[in-house]
């Protein structure tokens, strides 16, 4: 049997190790947290279970205009009769990631999946040295590796967490009380839903961010309507700030920022960037080449520059998505066992930013279109027209889809609530080259707010053109 060794348990990991045991490699995980990884055990899970109660809180808040009030004449809405016990809630969503790892091990003990509790390192390029948390080292043979170790919170030398009251996305599910005032630092994506989440829980948030709009890495126009929304919201941003210090004080902490201000709250989140875990596992001794940042440089189907060794997940720096981790883990083991698979295909990746509204995006950009780096066209459809938005009393959203020249769907953006599910037609759409005649003759209900999705492509209808263009 081929030997399979996967050092990190997190999605790359698991699902390497489920398809390498279904085609019959001998395969072993060794992952010192627990399987499941931290986007299962402090990220992913814990944080979309946060935004899955913020996201209640903020339908309650619309309970008014929807006609629906409290029985007691002393509250004015509903959202006045509801608090947040942050103990029950963070040890539900502890449960939960607990809950979910001991279903993923269920699963890999039942494909026959050996799970070493341990830090992993490699030996050359055929041997993993597993160390025990006793110290105890076992060497174990390899035929093929994978590395899944992920990557842990950016931290800024002068505002260290402290778990208590200076803040990393990891620590916040240990709170025993809401924040009073939440200072977020950092309004990329994690910054931007966790800021999103508190505020939705009637928490007072702060949000720092270095540039003029939050959200930089995202489509502008979604991130104009995410800014517009908090703002209306009531939630403070700095723009054009950059926090260089944190501090604790009596009862509360202080953060300073760049230019001299000094912003005080309850706590604060650090979310200011990820680094990659590489170090202290023998890569480059085993000739696998890194990036400046200290990534690990893989091709379409998670190869390294040694061979026989693959790598997938965030330690890659491809994209920072537990769904590219699990494709990019299933490639490797359907490569190296020898089954057909087609490289990873980064247009094909459709993703989500779970602020309120969500932000979900596939295929090409706009800023692509903008500088003809991709022909092709544009249409957006604000939801302030769709019926069943009008329902919902939703006011701020949009769907905008993108085409080629020929008429063939190449990406799309979503902003909405529920866009993460939305966003699979247009995605499905990218992946099989479906033109948007073929997404406008498609039934849709009525009314819902895919109808959107389907209205934009009819509107796109005869924008065709026998140009010649480049292919996407």
């Amino acid at each position: 049997m081929t030997d399979v060794m996967i050092i990190g348990g997190g999605p790359g990991g698991y699902e390497a190790a489920l398809v390498g045991a279904h085609l019959g490699g001998n395969v072993t995980v060794i992952e010192r947290a627990g399987v499941g990884g931290a986007a299962v055990l402090t990220d992913v899970v814990p944080s979309k279970g946060l935004i899955a109660v913020s996201d209640v809180m903020t339908r309650i808040r619309k309970s008014n205009k929807l006609g629906l009030e409290p029985v007691d004449p002393a509250h004015t809405s509903l959202v006045e009769t509801v608090r947040v016990d942050a103990v029950k809630m963070n040890e539900r969503l502890l449960e939960l990631a607990a809950q979910q790892s001991a279903d993923i091990q269920t699963r890999l003990n039942l494909e026959g999946v050996r799970t070493i509790h341990g830090s992993g390192r490699l030996d050359g390029t055929e041997h993993v040295i597993a160390t025990m948390p006793d110290g105890t080292e076992e060497r174990l043979h390899a035929d093929i590796i994978l590395v899944a170790t992920g990557t842990r919170p950016r931290e800024l030398d002068d505002a260290k967490p402290d778990g208590e009251r200076i803040l990393n996305w990891k620590q916040l599910y240990n709170l025993r009380e809401m924040p009073r005032k939440l200072i977020v630092v950092g309004s990329g994506v994690t910054g931007a839903e966790f800021a999103s989440a508190y505020h939705a829980l009637r928490c007072e948030v702060v949000l720092v961010s270095s540039r003029e709009m939050v959200l930089p890495s995202q489509d502008a126009d979604a991130a104009r309507v995410i800014q517009e929304v908090f703002e209306r919201r009531g939630m403070q941003i700095l723009s054009r700030s950059r926090a260089v210090a944190a501090r604790r004080t009596e009862d509360g902490v202080v953060v300073t920022l760049a230019d001299g201000r000094e912003v005080e709250g309850s706590h604060v989140l650090m979310a200011v960037g990820s680094i990659p875990n590489t170090e202290d596992l023998g890569l480059e001794e085993a000739g696998i080449e890194l990036t400046t940042s200290g990534h690990i440089k893989v091709d379409g189907v998670s190869r390294t520059s040694a061979r026989g060794v693959y790598a997938a997940g965030d330690v890659t720096g491809v994209y920072p998505l537990a769904s590219v981790a699990a494709m990019q883990g299933r490639n490797a083991m359907y490569h190296a066992l020898g089954d057909a698979v087609a490289p990873l295909n980064q247009r094909h990746v459709s993703a989500n930013v779970f602020t309120s509204p969500e932000i979900a995006t596939v295929g090409v950009t706009q800023e692509q279109l903008d500088y003809d780096l991709v022909r092709g066209r544009a249409l957006m459809m604000p939801l302030h027209s769709n019926a069943r938005a009008k329902m919902q009393d939703l006011n701020f959203g949009f769907v905008k889809v993108f085409c080629s020249p020929s008429g063939v769907i190449i990406g799309g953006v979503v902003v909405a609530p529920g866009a993460s599910e939305l966003i699979h037609s247009l995605a499905l759409a990218v992946r099989r080259r479906l033109t948007v005649d073929h997404m406008a003759q498609a039934f849709t209900v009525y009314p819902s707010m895919s109808g959107s999705i389907a209205e934009a492509a009819r509107r796109l209808h005869g924008v065709q053109s026998d140009e010649p263009h480049t292919d996407y």
